[in-house]
This record gives structure tokens, sequence and C-alpha cells, in this order.
């Protein structure tokens, strides 16, 4: 069942660096088709392809003598920057921010004869923003029938001035800085050194900061590297699946439980679907284990660096099938080596440290806790990968709509999220409801769209803020998590018959819910009153803000002696922690667990804002105050429920004219 907690602030570099990392994966990921398509053409048609063609590689001349262009080149210097600088640019600020930072960047690609995808990362979320910036600064001061004429000119003469300062400065920078780090790693390469990057990156991809140094700086260098030399070894630094796949391997001989049963399914999808963060719980419940991982990693990096191997275009996911799909046409043996010594080296590691363990996979939980802190350099609360998945449902709203849209959520979109979407998916139509919908996106992708929202125990803060009106459930493991029964149970409840009385107790809860442990007499039963009553019903709030709304609906329970005034401070209370909008224009204002003892009697207020009112951001045009003791309050708010889902009837209630209309809407409230 779904469990409400408070989420609290997490300031950590590790979790700034990851944010960066999803919004600059977020330009990257939309857009590796096109990588992958121009690293298929670039294999096939350069010079030294499998199909050499001059045309299309862009070398030799044609029956003239004038030099081929080709389409490799003008794919790197002009497509694949352009396409990202579009999509930072929309990122921020939807496609006229796109345009702008395209506008932009088109400066930067020529200013210079090196692919500029750093370039593009600069200008096209840097044109979204100030293009954002400018447009406010005349909003709503427009004149009716000359928008578009200064909409239009704003985005013109903007994105012209950005692209004259790329091409005049930013792009010299930006020149100066990729050369810099192109030389970097040559002398790493020269010195035998580029190995020990491993004991960053290995670490680094099992807190989910692979992201921010795979595309925001491999990638791009990776490019640059492969136009110069035919292939890059940098696209293979963090995507290799050899070090991952050697530990998953040690745990199908030398684990034992539930890691030995999980393992042999992980390693598939791991090694064949390029899933990477699969083998993450694995590394967590053992944290020792990233030596395994970071000696599988040196090797393969030793390996192609002795072979002098590399990849046309980055491989993603990082499956064996993308890898050998961008290998260069004459490193398929270094390439192939590098996998199999990593994945050999790794295992062999893994299997020492599992075999000389005292457990195979499952250490003390003090001690294990204690390690996985120390390796992610944070405070935890009980291991959910040690102890079993106990993150649960985070949630603080009322689902007050049957379930129809789960969404899985990980940094790019196409790893974790994409397999566990698979499995619950199938969990769901094995329930028999096939016509629910359940996909998986990037955290950066998301929005307030989704009934439900699963992602990574360490993830889930960053989507909770786009998907506020969603149940959120945290999980460890997206192959086999036990919140997938929790979450098909709550599809088989929010979409039958009971549904509109079972979502909100859940959601409610546990506060509205706890209340019904408060012993008192039935509504009916005080003062022969019941919990909605006509003096509890406003047609027209007076209220302007989301505090004073609280208290004009507290202060209808005030009145009929319902609760007495600590329950309306403990409504603000409620609301400081956790927000009661429920979407659809509804916010069910409540009382902390801890106010039940100054609950009276139970009772429901409702009150309407035509002209609706800010919420934390949100638009709530009805506001219902609940008190409930002994559950006498659920029968309204499966009414509310029902209604709330309904379009039509949510147009009648903001249509009503009288009372009576409103209380003939929720029908028989207090039988």
């Amino acid at each position: 069942m779904a469990t409400e907690t408070v989420a609290k602030p997490r300031t950590s570099a590790r979790v700034g660096v990851q944010k960066f990392g999803t919004f600059l994966s977020g330009m990257i990921m939309p857009n590796i088709g096109a990588f992958i398509a121009w690293g298929l053409i670039t294999a096939l048609f350069i010079e030294k392809g499998w199909i050499p063609v001059a045309a299309l590689g862009g070398f030799g001349t044609d029956a003239e003598g004038v030099p081929n262009v080709g389409i490799v080149g003008p794919m790197v210097t002009y497509l694949l920057p352009i396409l990202i600088a579009y999509t930072g640019g929309r990122m921020v600020y939807d496609v006229r921010g796109g345009v702008v930072g395209a506008i932009a960047t088109m400066g930067v690609i020529a200013g210079t004869d090196s692919p500029m995808f750093i370039g593009a990362m600069i200008m096209g979320p840097l044109g979204g923003w100030t293009m954002k910036k400018i447009d406010a600064i005349w909003d709503g001061k427009i004149r009716p029938g000359f928008e578009m004429l200064v909409n239009n000119f704003s985005a013109g003469i903007w994105g012209a001035a950005l692209a004259l300062g790329g091409f005049y400065g930013l792009s010299y920078v930006v020149k100066i800085f990729t050369d810099g780090a192109g030389n970097v790693v040559q002398f790493l390469v020269n010195n035998g050194l580029l190995p020990l990057t491993s004991i960053f990156i290995e670490p680094a991809k099992v807190l989910f900061l692979n992201n921010a140094i795979n595309h925001g700086v491999l990638t791009p260098l990776g490019i640059q590297q492969s136009l110069d030399q035919g292939k890059s070894i940098l696209f293979l630094l963090e995507a290799n699946p050899g070090p991952g796949f050697g530990i998953l391997l040690a745990y199908m001989f030398f684990g034992r439980g539930a890691a030995k049963a999980s393992a042999p399914g992980a390693a598939i999808i791991h090694f064949l679907g390029g899933i990477h963060e699969i083998y993450f719980p694995y590394v967590l419940m053992k944290p020792i284990l990233i030596l395994a991982a970071i000696g599988g990693g040196m090797t393969g990096i030793a390996t192609l660096a002795i072979t002098n191997s590399g990849l046309v275009a980055p491989a993603a996911p990082g499956s064996i099938i993308a890898v050998l799909a961008q290998t260069a046409r004459d490193s398929y043996v270094g390439v192939i080596l590098a996998v199999v010594l990593a994945t050999a080296v790794s295992f062999l590691i893994a299997a020492v440290i599992l075999r000389t363990s005292k457990d195979k996979g499952d250490d003390d939980l003090s001690a294990a806790t204690s390690r996985m802190e120390a390796m992610k350099g944070k405070k935890s609360s009980v291991s959910s990968a040690l102890v079993g998945d106990r993150a649960g449902a985070q949630t603080g709203t009322v689902l007050t709509r049957p379930v129809q849209n789960i969404v899985f959520a990980c940094d790019a979109g196409m790893g974790s999220s994409a397999m566990g979407a698979s499995v619950l998916r199938n969990k769901i139509k094995a329930a028999g409801f096939p016509d629910i919908k359940v996909t998986n996106s990037a955290i950066a992708n998301l929005n307030d769209s989704y009934d439900v929202v699963v992602t990574h125990e360490d993830l889930t803060e960053r989507a909770q803020p786009r998907t506020s009106s969603a149940v959120h459930y945290s999980v460890d493991n997206f192959m086999n998590s036990p919140r997938y029964d929790e979450i098909v149970e709550l599809v088989r409840s929010s979409n039958s018959e009971t549904a509109a009385a079972v979502a909100p107790e859940a959601a409610v809860a546990p506060e509205a819910a706890a209340h019904g442990a408060h012993a008192a007499e039935p509504a009916a039963a005080v003062e022969g009153k019941g919990v909605l009553l006509r003096e509890s019903v406003i047609l027209n709030g007076t209220s302007r803000d989301r505090d004073a709304a609280i208290d004009e609906a507290g202060k209808l329970l005030l009145d009929r002696g319902a609760v007495d005034v600590s329950y309306v401070h403990a409504m603000h209370e409620r609301e400081e922690s956790v927000s009661t909008y429920m979407g659809s224009f509804l916010a069910i204002p409540h009382g902390t667990n801890d106010a039940k003892e100054h609950i009276n009697h139970s009772a429901v207020s409702i009150i309407r804002y035509p002209e609706g009112i800010d919420w934390g951001g949100k638009q709530v045009k009805f506001v219902v105050g609940v008190a409930g003791i002994n559950n006498e309050h659920l029968h309204i708010l499966s009414s509310i429920a029902k209604i709330f889902t309904n379009k039509a009837q949510v147009a009648q209630l903001e249509e009503a004219a009288t009372v009576d209309e409103v209380l003939e809407l929720f029908g028989k409230v207090n039988s």
C-alpha cells in the first residue's frame, strides 16, 4: 500500500552532478538514433569502411575533379550538433527555445572546423533560457494583433545575435577546451594511463553519475577522435558490458538466495539488452564488489589500447549487440577481446570475494549499510538492497482516479526504466488489465500527466517535483521488486467498482485513515448531523491563496463543532509537509495524524473558487476540508473521487448555480 513520506532536501555534490548528467543525457539520448545512423554510414562507406563509396564517404574527387563532400562529414558537422542544440533548447523553453538554440549553434559550427558537440550543449540550452527571459520582459504587454510579429522578430534577432557571439567568441573557447581535453586523453593513451579512468568511471556508474561522464565528456571527445582517426576508444570506457557481466556470473555460481536466483535473468538483460543498471543492486549488496568492476574495466581499456581498437560511434544502450554494430572494421578482435577479458577479470575478482565471504551476497545488515553509505557518500535509511525493497510508494497526493498511465523513469529513459516497464507491463496484463499503459521515460522528460511513477530510490526525489499529482514508488531493483505486486494491487483496486472508495483511503492515509482509530460516535449521531451539510458548501470562496483557503475550509469545520482550532493549525502543518493537491482542480486539505484527537465528529466542507487559486503552482477551483472518525468521511470522499474522475461532472460542478445542485451531484452523502 502507498505510504506517505516527507521528502528531505538533497544538496550533495553527487546529486548536483547527477542532475547535470540527466540534463546532458536529455540532449543526447533522444538523438542516439542519429548517432547510430552516422556510425553505420561511417563504418560502411568511408575510405577504410566495409563498402568504400567516395560519393558517400567523402573521399576522393568526382569526374570533374571536385572533392567529394559525402554525407559523413556534413552529418557530424551540422546535423548532429544542431539536433543536440535544438533538443537542449526545447528542454528549457519548448519549440521556441529549440529554434533559437539551433540558430545560435550555427555560429559556433561555422566558427571552427571541429565538430561542435560541446558548443551545441552550451548554445542550445543558453538560447532557450535567454529567449525565455527576454519573452518574460514583455509578457502580457503586447498589443492584440502584434503577437506574431513580436514573437517572430524577437526570436530571429536574438538567435542571430547569439550566432554572431558563438562565431566570434564561444567557438574558439570550445575548440581550445576540446583540443586540450583531446591532448589529455592522448597523453593518457601514450603513457598507458587510460585504464586508470576505471577507478572513477565504475563507481560513478553505480552512483548514477555515468551520464555526466559519458554524455558530458566521453561522447563529444569520442566523436572528435572518431572523425580524425576513424574510431575512438572513448566510446567503450563506460559502455563495455564486460565488468557488470562478470559480477552477475559470479553471483550465478557463488551467490545465494534471491541474488543467485535472479542473477541469470539479470545477466541476459545486462549483456544483450544493454541495461547496465541491472547489476547496480548486486554491487550495493556487497560494495566491495566495486573492485571487480574496476578490475574488469581496467582490463577492457588496456586491451583496447594495446590492440588499438575502438568504435566508430557511441554504443547506446551498452549491449554487446550495439557494441559490435558500432565496432570499427579493423577492431573486432580487439573489441571482442576487451569484452571477454573484462568479463573474465571481473568474474574472477567477484568470485574470490563471494567465495571468501561468510555470506554469498547477503551481508550483515548494519555492516553492509555502513559500507554502502561510505560508497555513496551520504547517509541512508536502512538499505532496501539489504533488508528488502522497503522504500515502497512515496506519495503526497490522493489518487482520485483509476490508474491508467504508469511510467518508469531513470536518468536516460533507456536503461533500467525500459526493463522495469516491460516486467510490470506483463504483470498487469496477467492480472487482467491489458489496457493499462506502462511506459518508460527520462526524468528530464517527465510531466504531470501520470497516475503512477516508478523510480530507483536514489532518483525519486528528482522525479517527484515533475509529477506532483502522481503516486510514486521507489524501488532498488527494476527486475523483481516486490513493489510491482503492490502496484498491480493498486491497479486492481482503483479500477474495480470500489475504486473510488479505495483510492482516497489509501492516499489520504496515514492521516485520514488513522482518524478511524479515534473512537467516537458516528457523525449522524452527533446532534443528528451528517458528514456534509448545506451550510458547509460555499459556491464562491473569498480566499486568494492556498493558506487562506485552508483557513476558510477549516473555519467551516470549526463552525460546525466538528473540530477545534488546533485541527485547523494541523491542516496547515500537513500542507507544509506534503501537498494535498489532487489534480482536476481539486485539493483536499486535512490534519496530520497527530491531530486526530482534535476531531469531535466527522465533517466535510466544500468551497468553490470560480476563478481558481494558486496551490503550490497548481490551479485549484475546489477545496474540500476533511475531518474523519471511524472512516465515516470516506463515503463522501468516494463521491468526490468519482466526480473528479469524470470531466462532465467536474464541468457541472463548475457551472452549478445552487448548493442543492452540488449536493445532488454527490448523491446520498449522509446515508
